[in-house]
């Protein structure tokens, strides 16, 4: 309960100026447990490279928001083109070019880039027209979260066949379909109790598509541990694995549900 308080203020009441601090921390975090995995496995990526192209991402989110830009787009393209000029620089054995600049690319997208949709879901203005952006954030949490438990749950009591052995050995199909009904449901709930909508047409779309991004989130970081014979993607959080295992749904979640609402914008 003295961790759920910051967080829920941190997620629903906190100014820009903190929250972003608190983004751009967990994005180093998450950065750090991927390089942890990439050297597992092999890789040698650039992390002073990725550390730094993962703050900028975040403050390219904070000057969109400011004047209505795209700067987070051209920072990712930048970033890219400036890991890979580095990198011919940096790397003394060019044998390992390619897999270096490979994975601190990968590690800026699938973590700072990732994550750094949190910042415009929770404060730009795209959401306004049909909610807030603090309750699009606590929906996405709740939809998340009621996945997770639920597929858990249902996986332990019901699951028979499994979906991928390799990837996620305890990963069976009766605990996908039991995460996207919970899901779903969650989702309707928040938005009938907190969202004051009955819009199921625009509540349920959105739901499924966080709670489906966020299972294919989970089973990607499965896989990224795996292929390094990593159980845990760290140790942060003793006795839960890593913070990567604990937030690997939001990894997928909240992008996928940022670019609905810009394509909604954009169809709108």
């Amino acid at each position: 309960m003295s961790v759920l308080v910051p967080v829920l203020y941190l997620v629903g009441w906190a100014p820009p100026w903190l929250f972003m601090a608190a983004l751009a921390a967990l994005v180093q975090g998450g950065l750090y447990e991927f390089f942890h995995i990439s050297r597992a496995a092999g890789m040698k990526p650039y992390t002073a490279l990725g550390y730094s192209a993962g703050v900028a991402i975040c403050l390219a989110q904070w000057f969109d928001l400011q004047d209505g830009g795209r700067q987070a787009l051209v920072a990712v393209v930048f970033l890219c083109l400036l890991i890979l000029a580095v990198g011919v620089w940096h790397s003394k054995d060019l044998t390992t070019y390619s897999a270096s600049v490979a994975t601190t690319i990968l590690g800026v997208f699938y973590v700072a880039f990732d994550l750094s949709c949190l910042f415009p879901l929770r404060f730009s203005s795209f959401g306004s027209a049909f909610a807030s952006g603090r309750q699009l954030l606590f929906f996405l949490i709740a939809v998340i979260v009621a996945g997770d438990i639920f597929a858990y749950l249902t996986g332990r009591l019901a699951g028979r066949r499994f979906m991928f052995p390799t990837v996620s050995p305890n990963k069976t199909f009766e605990s996908a379909v039991g995460g996207l009904a919970a899901s779903v449901i969650s989702g309707w709930i928040y938005a009938r109790w907190f969202w004051r909508t009955n819009d199921w047409k625009l509540v349920i779309p959105l739901a499924l598509c966080i709670a489906l991004a966020g299972q294919a989130g989970d089973l990607v970081e499965s896989a990224l541990k795996r292929s390094a014979n990593l159980k845990d993607s760290g140790v942060i959080l003793p006795g839960h694995g890593g913070l990567l295992d604990r937030i690997d749904s939001m990894l997928f979640g909240s992008p996928a549900l940022w670019l609905v609402l810009e394509l909604r914008n954009i169809l709108h």
